[in-house]
Parts: C-alpha cells; structure tokens; sequence
C-alpha cells in the first residue's frame, strides 16, 4: 500500500531528522536514498542531487538559485518532517517530483501539472526561448499553434517570449486542457493563449499559422511497456501512439502545409522515434536540431518543405 503523506511522517526514516539539521544534510541525504533505490531522473532533472534539491527546496518554498548561504541554514522541526515525509513518497510512489509537489519549470516559467498531463521536458524550451532563431525572423511571427500541448507549457512559453503572438493551444484531451487554461489564467494570457479540444487538427478552426509546434506522442506500445516506473504514472495517452509510435506524427504531417503561412515552419518532437522518422520519410528534407542544453529528437520543416512532398506523407 502506497503511503499517504501522514504515513510517511510516521516511517522509521522520520528519525534521521535528529542527525540531519541543515538544507545541505537532507539534500546530500535524499540524493543518496535516491540513488541507492535505483529512481528513474527523467521528468526535468538528470540526477539525484537535483531532483533532492527540487524537493527539499519546494518544502522550505524557497527558489532556485538561491545564495549559498541558505545552504547551512538549519531547518525547523516541522521542516525537517515535512522534507523527510516527501522524500519518502518520491521513494515510495516512484512518481515525478513535479507530480508530488504540482508544479514543473519550463523554458524558465512555473507550470502547474497532475497526473492529467506529462511533465514539462522538452528540449524545444531552448528554441523557444532564442525567439526560434535562426529558423524564422521573430518579427514575422504572429501567430502559433501548439499541437497536444498536455498542460500548455511550449504555447504559453511561446506566448510569454513572443509578446506580439497569439497562439492556439489543442489536444484530445479535456482534462489536459483544464490544467492548460488554469496555467493560461496563472500567467495572465487569457488575451492572446486560447485552448481548443481538437484531435490534431479535426475541431480546430480554419486558419494559418506562421509555427506549428508540437510535442505529440511518439512511444511505441512494445516501448512503453519497457519504459522505468515514473513514466507510467503519467497519462499514456500523451505518450503512446500506433503505426511503431509515429500515426499522430504522420496526421501532423499530412496537413501541416495547408496550416502554414508561406515561409513557416514545422517543429516537432520525435525523440527516440529518430531512426524511424528517418526510415519511414526518406524524402522529407528533414532537419534535425541540436540543443547546447541536451536533448534530440526535434525536426523542423518549412510549408514549401512540406508542399513539395506532400503526397509521400500522406
């Protein structure tokens, strides 16, 4: 039986709080318990020592970074328990940090998350954040569309970044799109962000746009089934897909030219799903973008890419 919250306060761990009093004990202490357990790092950070920081940090409600000085600064009692009582759950549970705390950071702005939606992960952040340059004068973008947005973080990136954008933000999903208009309402862009159920483009409104992004899902069912413990807490309708994980892929595709202003672009996440990509559209110009923060997996096309090969997408 999974362990609520005052459960885990009461766990024999609980007494290691005596010997550990500072911000640096129980982060050095929660690394180690993470990593002797074997947890999975996938959901924003990489390593133990980060993803014991998040959380310790998240109980003190204290930001990242913060000055070294905090760092020896001594907890409280009922801090002590409350940090030992959440490193408890993230080793009990197996689920995303972001999931136990309810937030996630992306692109450098706080997004509210549950299990309706995947974490905020993706590398596209970095290129949102240059403005998408090289790949397309800021000044001409006006308007974007964020294909299965889950909570909504790439549009509202996009719209904080690009003030002069409006942007359309879809998914299957409508209890996705619940937590995507709560964080529209928390970052104040209910003017220019709006939230559409569509099923790619099916439900959406006609119109163009000047970037279509989108981190759809792209997990084959034999790779989901391999996947560590964390991923499936989250809901796998935004991760897995048929046709070897690439049939909403293929539906992006098919009509992203005629969703497109002359001269925009396509940007999807594929990740591990590269090679077939590759395999399977030998004829798409495909360009394939590097992350100086990490992460792969991104393509990006432009509408006369994707007009002169139309038929081989279909």
């Amino acid at each position: 039986m999974i362990p609520s919250m005052e459960e885990a306060l009461e766990t024999p761990a609980g007494s290691d709080c005596e010997s550990l009093q500072t911000v640096v004990d129980f982060v050095r202490w929660g690394a180690s318990r993470f990593a002797a357990a074997g947890l999975h790092f996938g959901h924003g950070v990489d390593n133990a020592v980060d993803e014991s920081l998040h959380l310790v940090t998240h109980v003190l409600h204290l930001d990242l970074p913060m000055p070294p000085e905090f760092f020896s600064a001594r907890l409280t009692a009922r801090e002590r328990l409350d940090v030992s009582a959440l490193i408890e759950r993230r080793l009990a549970e197996r689920r995303p940090a972001a999931y136990l705390t309810g937030e996630a950071w992306f692109a450098g702005l706080s997004f509210s998350v549950d299990e309706r939606v995947l974490v905020p992960r993706s590398p596209i952040a970095e290129l949102i954040e240059t403005g998408f340059a090289p790949w397309i004068e800021t000044s001409r973008i006006h308007r974007v569309l964020d294909l299965c947005t889950g909570s909504g973080c790439i549009g509202i990136a996009c719209a904080h970044y690009l003030p002069q954008t409006s942007v359309d933000l879809t998914d299957v999903s409508e209890e996705a799109l619940e937590i995507a208009r709560r964080n529209i309402a928390n970052h104040g862009l209910e003017e220019r962000v709006h939230a559409f159920r569509a099923d790619v483009y099916d439900g959406l409104e006609e119109g163009c746009y000047d970037i279509i992004v989108s981190n759809p899902p792209y997990v084959s069912h034999g790779e989901y089934a391999g996947l560590p413990q964390e991923y499936h807490h989250e809901p796998a309708v935004g991760l897995v897909a048929d046709d070897k994980g690439l049939a909403v892929v293929r539906r992006i595709l098919a009509d992203a030219s005629s969703r497109l202003q002359p001269g925009g672009i396509l940007i999807v996440e594929v990740g591990d799903s590269r090679p077939q990509m590759i395999e399977e559209f030998p004829d798409l110009p495909l360009t394939w973008l590097d992350f100086s923060r990490g992460g792969s997996g991104v393509f990006l096309l432009t509408r006369e890419d994707l007009a002169d090969a139309e038929l081989s997408v279909e």
